[in-house]
């Protein structure tokens, strides 16, 4: 059995080299929130409603460190971990994805910036309660906390962040995640479905 010469491959333009990068950017969604908040739940049934990839930017920083993302918090200081999220955030490039974010992205504004450069950014909310509940069911989640901090003080000192970023805010307490995606699909500004059906 002949193996194919990498000359055959290239002649063959209806395989994966004749794709190429779009000319213009798609838009993809960017989910933020607390831990707990559902964004990687959320995002992943998002992603398939609209038949979009799927990216979780925690999973990025525990591919780069090879480690769990609870061992790169352990490790360094609360700045230094804002600073190493930051950069991965900031290098990501991708066209119709739902990107479900760290609950910290939002305490650098470079971060925030790309992020909404590619496209709406969504404040999934949840209450207090209901995060503590979450958290305390999967303690090792790599919080990004500072000495001294409960998780009633960055949950306040993140809200403020989270509605200052955030293109549109879905409550999410009395909805489970197929409700969210139906009502984040319903209220995504217009142009961002309609480039993917003009893409298409």
């Amino acid at each position: 059995m002949s193996v194919p010469s990498s000359a055959d491959a290239t002649s063959d333009r209806s395989g994966p080299s004749s794709i190429t990068a779009p000319a213009r950017p798609s838009p993809c969604i960017i989910l933020i929130g607390m831990a707990g908040a559902g964004k990687s739940t959320i995002g992943e049934a998002l992603a398939k409603r609209l038949d979009w990839a799927f990216m979780d930017s925690d999973h990025l920083i525990e591919a780069i460190y090879a480690t769990r993302l609870q061992d790169v918090t352990d490790a360094l200081s609360k700045d230094a971990f804002l600073d190493v999220e930051a950069t991965v955030i900031s290098s990501i490039k991708a066209n119709r994805a739902v990107i479900a974010t760290g609950g910290s992205v939002v305490y650098r504004e470079r971060a925030m910036r790309h992020l909404a450069s590619l496209g709406p950014i969504v404040h999934l909310d949840v209450p207090l309660d209901i995060v503590e509940e979450r958290i305390a069911r999967n303690p090792q989640r790599g919080l990004a906390i500072g000495p001294g901090q409960t998780l009633r003080d960055i949950f306040l000192e993140r809200q403020e962040l989270y509605t200052r970023y955030a293109t549109l805010c879905c409550e999410a307490t009395c909805k489970n995640p197929q409700q969210c995606v139906d009502w984040i699909v319903d209220n995504l500004p217009p142009q961002v479905i309609a480039s993917d059906a003009a893409r298409n």
